[in-house]
C-alpha cells in the first residue's frame, strides 16, 4: 500500500501544498487573526505534520512534539466560520499545488483536515486541560487507495 505521504509527491509536494496554503490564510480576512504575520519556520512545520501524518518521517514529532501543536492553538478560540474556512482554503490550496486529483487522495486529505481542524477547535477553547480534545501524538492518516492499473 502506498502512503498519503508518497502518493503527495513526499516532502516536495507537501511542501508547495503548504507554502500555497499558508500564503492564503495570511491574506483571508477571517482567518488574519489566527495568522496575523508570516513566521519563518510556519511552512516547514506545516509540512513536518503533514508528513508524518500521511505517514512519512517523524520530524513534527521529533523537532517539536504534539504538545507544541496543542500549545500553539491553545485560547486562540476558534470559530465555526474560520474552521470551515481554513478547510476551504486548504482544498485550494490542493488543487493550486498539483498534487494527484484522484478521488480517493482527494477525500483522505478532506477527511484529515476535518478531523484535524476539529481537534484544533475543541483545544483552541479549552479552558482547563481536561477540555482537551485526547489526541496526544499526530496521527496516522491511511486511505483506500485506486487500484493500481492491469500491467
Amino acid at each position: 500500500m502506498i502512503s498519503l505521504y508518497a502518493h503527495a509527491g513526499g516532502d516536495e509536494g507537501l511542501h508547495r501544498l503548504e507554502e500555497i496554503f499558508y500564503t492564503k490564510v495570511l491574506q483571508d480576512p477571517l482567518l488574519r487573526e489566527l495568522f496575523p504575520e508570516r513566521r519563518p519556520t510556519h511552512v516547514d512545520h506545516l509540512t513536518w505534520f503533514t508528513a508524518e501524518s500521511f505517514g512519512g518521517p517523524d520530524r513534527f514529532t521529533r523537532e517539536l512534539g504534539f504538545d507544541y501543536l496543542i500549545g500553539v492553538h491553545r485560547h486562540l478560540d476558534i470559530s465555526d466560520e474560520q474552521r470551515d474556512r481554513f478547510v476551504e482554503l486548504y482544498m485550494e490550496a490542493f488543487d493550486e499545488a498539483g498534487l494527484p486529483g484522484d478521488e480517493p487522495f482527494r477525500e483522505a486529505v478532506r477527511e484529515h483536515l476535518e478531523f484535524g481542524s476539529r481537534v484544533a477547535q475543541q483545544n483552541s477553547r479549552a479552558v482547563t486541560d481536561e477540555e482537551l480534545h485526547p489526541l496526544r501524538e499526530v496521527p496516522l492518516w491511511t486511505w483506500k487507495e485506486p487500484d493500481s492499473p492491469a500491467t
